[in-house]
């Protein structure tokens, strides 16, 4: 019995062992933080900008509220690259300077162009962090932990929604003139104690054995992870799946890579779809359409923050005990129900009461305990070690893009349609993400990055065999498989 293996039998060193992990992930997590800060924190600066600068809905929608996401889908896009090359450790580092600079520039100019550019910059590091901090993250958790330790990055980014839209009504109702510069330049104060946090993390070990051959290194990792692994043989298990798919030779877009492609797609397709993003941006004017005042609608969507937190707990506290799929289907059904009736209300105009926020609550809770928890885990599981990186940015990609498509119309749409049919719109997509649950999105949880790559990745891999493969994928975790 070697050294390793004594401590790993003390009950205490196995806590500290878990403990470490956790920090770990927590710190990588708060990229998510500042991404959920970002992503929400200009919705209290939305109508007041618009004003001073005098901007039609459509330059104010380009310039103003969805600069920040086509700066996200740059970052998503271009992320695999900081994350593969330099690491994912030094990337986080760069994403906290990006966050740093957006919220520092965005509060002191004095044109939209300028504020635009800063804006853009912050969502680079948006995007960036949606590739990087998963990618992290499930490489460092133990299958058993992994849903929980990834679905950290969304808690934070739920934390970072709530925490802006109460930064957001205290500043508002503290200051007149100016307010919405404070709302912007807070977030320099988490981005850079996040930016000297980061340091402090280790380097991912699939990441120094892949792209650095650096064995030591991840030896040590590993050893830090888990002080009972044979590190020799998990060393040789990550290299010969490496070794399985560089002796492929297939290009990402390709045959053999087409079933983790099109679940990435799907579920960050339906993500945006939902409306998520078109509520956490425009919730002020969302609540106002439904004929209530500017105070009441601010501070209402520090209430939907608080909702998103919550439920976002339970959605961690229950993915790897009941699995992806199956909070994805509770949350199509909460989905469908809310909007559905969010849409009937404004059709029969029964507006002005509590019946619209409280079925913002409930689509929001129905959000954060499935989509909200599950897209960033999911993503980050279907892919090779090979092309995580990779997969990872595309997943994102498509995410955010649709989100930009969706923040860069709606102040048009808001002014040319009532509540009704945009709500509506959302619940038919809704229909189409509980028809991708119930025949297409397979289970992942509890089985390791490699086993899930035999499963999903190869040229005979077929989709309507994707159940059987999840199926299969249980039955190795219960002793049941080879």
């Amino acid at each position: 019995m070697n050294r390793f293996t004594k401590l790993s039998n003390d009950p205490e060193r196995r806590t500290m062992t878990m403990t470490r992990i956790v920090q770990w992930s927590i710190t990588v997590a708060l990229a998510g933080f500042l991404f959920g800060f970002d992503t929400a924190v200009i919705s209290g600066a939305d109508k007041p900008i618009q004003a001073l600068w005098g901007l039609s809905d459509l330059q104010h929608g380009l310039l103003i509220m969805s600069m920040a996401l086509w700066g996200t889908v740059l970052g998503a896009i271009f992320g695999n690259w900081p994350t593969d090359t330099f690491g994912r450790r030094a990337t986080l580092l760069i994403i906290g300077v990006f966050y740093l600079v957006s919220a520092v520039g965005s509060a002191v100019v004095s044109d939209p162009v300028l504020f635009a550019i800063f804006r853009l910059i912050g969502g680079i590091g948006v995007g960036i962090s949606s590739v990087a901090a998963p990618t992290y993250i499930s490489e460092i958790a133990p299958p058993k932990h992994r849903g929980l330790l990834v679905a950290m990055y969304q808690f934070n980014i739920v934390f970072g929604i709530l925490m802006a839209f109460i930064s957001n009504y205290i500043i508002g109702s503290l200051i007149t003139e100016g307010a919405w510069r404070w709302m912007l330049g807070i977030e320099a104060v988490p981005a850079l104690l996040y930016t000297l946090m980061i340091t402090r993390v280790p380097r991912s070990p699939r990441w120094l054995i892949l792209k650095r051959n650096d064995v030591e290194e991840a030896s040590r990792v590993l050893r830090l992870i888990n002080p009972e692994a044979d590190t020799d043989a998990e060393i040789a298990t990550i290299r010969a799946a490496e070794d399985e798919e560089r002796n492929a030779h297939a290009p990402f877009f390709s045959r053999r890579y087409r079933l983790p492609v099109l679940l990435a797609f799907l579920i960050a397709f339906f993500n945006q779809l939902s409306g998520i993003n078109f509520i956490i941006y425009y919730a002020p004017r969302v609540l106002e359409a439904a004929e209530l005042e500017s105070q009441a609608a601010l501070l209402s969507t520090a209430g939907i923050g608080l909702v998103n937190l919550v439920f976002t707990m339970i959605g961690m506290s229950l993915i790897d005990r009941f699995g992806r799929r199956t909070l994805l289907f509770i949350g199509s059904a909460g989905y469908l129900i809310s909007l559905v009736l969010i849409s009937r209300a404004f059709f029969i105009d029964a507006l002005g009461g509590i019946e619209v926020p409280l079925l913002l609550g409930l689509f929001i809770a129905a959000h954060a305990i499935s989509q909200g928890a599950v897209i960033w885990v999911f993503i980050a599981e279907v892919f090779p070690n090979h092309v995580r990186a990779r997969g990872q940015s595309f997943g994102s990609s498509v995410h955010w893009i649709f989100a930009a498509l969706i923040t860069l119309v709606m102040p048009w749409v808001l002014g040319t349609f009532s509540g009704g049919p945009v709500f509506a719109f959302f619940a038919v997509m809704m229909l189409l993400q509980l028809i991708f649950v119930l025949f297409l999105m397979p289970e992942t949880r509890n089985v390791s990055l490699e086993e899930l790559q035999r499963h999903l990745v190869g040229d005979n891999v077929k989709l309507r065999r994707v159940h059987l493969s999840s199926a299969r994928a249980q039955s190795v975790v219960s002793g049941k498989g080879a």
